[in-house]
Formats: structure tokens, sequence, C-alpha cells
């Protein structure tokens, strides 16, 4: 019943501590070390859990769980690392190419959730699903670590980075406007002395108070739901017997659609960016997204001990929520993690970013928390 509030927890309180340590490391270790030491870490454990899908543990499922459970807090801190790293220096370059790696971050999740449903239908023994989910893992860590060394090949990439690739602080000219999306070729430069200090944290707070408190509720919401909720609201067809309802309902209505939603929802910001980031309609549509939590509550959760009503009883209702909220989840927290360090100094914008990632896994470390309080009440 709590496995996946478990799991949330030992996803992202580790996060935290990973994010409070990268931000003390921006302007010493650069950001190349920390993006491949990551990537490497990731593929070491996930290695591991290759090989252990064919060991049998059956004679030690507590240990096993264990282990699981401390691979999860692994793979999370040096995933938090590479994420906020990769923002961080995603900010020396326009806009678009921000919202295209968060828009990026949707698609693995709806590869990942396609993946899971083509091994659900096809393998006929769950050990071998395993085995080619978690390959499918390593090929693509293996990739990702390709394409990053190939990164610095690139003319695009040398030209937005200039020196940032070697150091870790950036020093370029400050733009002419919040929300810059280019910096014009040929224009004027001037270089600012090399920090290998911490970045000064209170302004960069005050600056990105609200958009961080934005990013928080964004995500503390959509963690309390998925997949805690969401994941377990079953068909109301499930006594049909139908392959629909009993194998695919779940793995289509909750990982798949949500997923694909939230990947719509952060390439829809490549087009329109409203409103923008000092408006008051944005924390007022952040915030009516908490209307979310009653709704999934009230559809077809099972197993339910304290609230028995359920007031949506077709399966039409979860598919329109998760969609809503996925959307929502992907626009607003994409808006809101994009605006962090455009609004701040070049100087200060990968530290911004770094800062903005904090806000975004501390609303899943504290949702994911409190997904366990919303279970036991259900």
């Amino acid at each position: 019943d709590y496995f996946e509030s478990y799991i949330s927890i030992a996803s992202t309180v580790p996060s935290v501590l990973c994010l409070l340590g990268n931000f003390l490391l921006v302007n010493r270790v650069p950001a190349s070390v920390r993006i491949l030491s990551s990537l490497f870490i990731m593929l070491s454990i996930f290695l591991v859990i290759t090989v252990l899908v064919k060991v049998d543990t059956s004679s030690w499922t507590t240990s096993f769980f264990a282990l699981t459970i401390g691979c999860v807090v692994v793979v999370s801190g040096a995933s938090t690392i590479f994420t906020s790293s990769i923002l961080g220096l995603s900010s020396c370059f326009p806009m678009r190419n921000s919202q295209a790696l968060l828009a990026g971050q949707a698609m693995g999740g709806t590869v990942s959730a396609i993946a899971s449903i083509i091994d659900l239908a096809a393998a006929a023994d769950v050990t071998d699903s395993a085995l080619a989910y978690f390959l499918t893992a390593d090929i693509f860590l293996v990739v990702c670590i390709m394409v990053y060394l190939l990164l610095p090949r690139l003319e695009y990439s040398r030209y937005y980075m200039g020196s940032q690739w070697e150091h870790p602080s950036l020093a370029t000219t400050l733009p002419s406007s919040p929300l810059e999306d280019e910096t014009e070729p040929g224009g004027s430069a001037h270089s600012l002395p090399q920090s290998t200090t911490v970045p000064p944290l209170r302004p960069i707070l005050r600056k990105t108070a609200a958009l961080g408190s934005c990013l928080f509720y964004v995500f503390f919401v959509s963690i309390i739901i998925f997949p805690s909720l969401s994941s377990s609201i079953q068909s109301v067809q499930q006594d049909s017997g139908s392959l629909w309802a009993t194998k695919y309902f779940v793995p289509l209505t909750s990982f798949l659609l949500y997923n694909f939603a939230d990947w719509c929802g952060r390439q829809i910001t490549a087009w329109i960016q409203a409103p923008g980031p000092n408006s008051r309609l944005l924390p007022a549509l952040v915030l009516l997204r908490t209307i979310f939590l009653p709704l999934f509550i009230l559809c077809n959760y099972q197993p339910r001990a304290h609230i028995r009503t359920v007031l949506f009883n077709r399966d039409v209702y979860p598919v329109a929520f998760t969609t809503l909220l996925g959307l929502s989840n992907g626009y607003l927290g994409t808006l809101t993690l994009v605006y962090g360090p455009k609004i701040m100094p070049k100087e200060l914008a990968e530290a911004a970013g770094v800062v903005m990632s904090f806000y975004l896994v501390l609303g899943l470390a504290l949702g994911s928390a409190c997904s366990v309080l919303v279970v036991h009440l259900i």
C-alpha cells in the first residue's frame, strides 16, 4: 500500500542535501566535472540493478528492499546534481534551449512509460521484462554520456558557453532585458573577475522568492497525487476481468498519460510564455491546482478505509484529471523554472538555476512525505 510513497521519499529527500552541496560547488567545481561524475555514478548503480534482476532474492526480500531503496537514494542524488548542473549550464543559452531541456525531461518520462507498457505486453516473464527495462536505462545513460562529450565540439555551444566550459563561473555582459533571449554576436562584453567562492545566496533568494514559491507548490501538489494516488485508482470495470481494466488501465491512464501530458505542457512553453514572471495570475494559477487533491481522492481509489465516498465513478474522470494535472505541471513548472535564472544577472544565472532546482526538489520532498499521510487518511 505504501510502496510508491517509500520510493517517492527515497528519491526526493536526499535530493535536497545534494542540491545544497551542488550550490556550494557551483564556483569551485566545473559543471562538466559535476555532470560527468553524476552520469557515471547513475550508470554504475543501474548496472548493479540490471545484474540483480537475474539474482534470486526470494530468501532475503527485506534486505533486497533495503538495497533497492539505497540504490534509489544514490541514483536520485546523482540525478539531482546532474539535473541542477545542466539547468544552470543552460542559463548561458537562449531561453528556448532551457525550455527544450525541460521538455526533454518530460519526454524521458514518456519514453520510460512506453517502454514499461511494451514490456508488460510483450514479455511473458516478469524477469525478462525487468531486464529489458533496465538495459534500456543503461543504454540511454551511455548515449547521454557520449552526447555530452560531443557538446563542447559544437560551434553553437562554444559560442554561448565561452570560458564557462572550463570555469564554473560565467563572465559575460548583463542582458539589456531580464528575459533577453539572445546575445548578439559581436556584442560588447566585459570580463568579470573569476570567483571560486560560494555565490551570494541572499540576493538570489530575494529575487527568485516569488517564482521559487510557485515552483515549489506546483511540484508539491503533483508529487502528492502522482504516483501515490493516481496509480492506485482502479477502473470501475475491474470486475469485468478485461485486459483494459485489470492490466493496462493504470499503466496507460496514470503513468503514460501523465508523462505525455507533462511533456505537452512543457512543449507549449516554446510558443507561449504567459503569464510573465511578475504577473499575479501566475501564483493564482499555481494555487488553483490544489483542487486536484479532492478530485483524485474522490475517484475510484482502492483500497479505501476512511473516505468511503466515490463521487467520480466513471473511468473518464481520472483520465481527464490526470491530463489536466500533467499539462498544468509541465506548463507552469517550466515557466517558473525558466524564468528564475533569466531574471538574474548573467554571472549569477547558474547559481540561480541551482536555487530554482532546490525549490523544485524541496516541493517534491515535502510532497512525497505528505503523500504518505494522504494515503493513510483515505
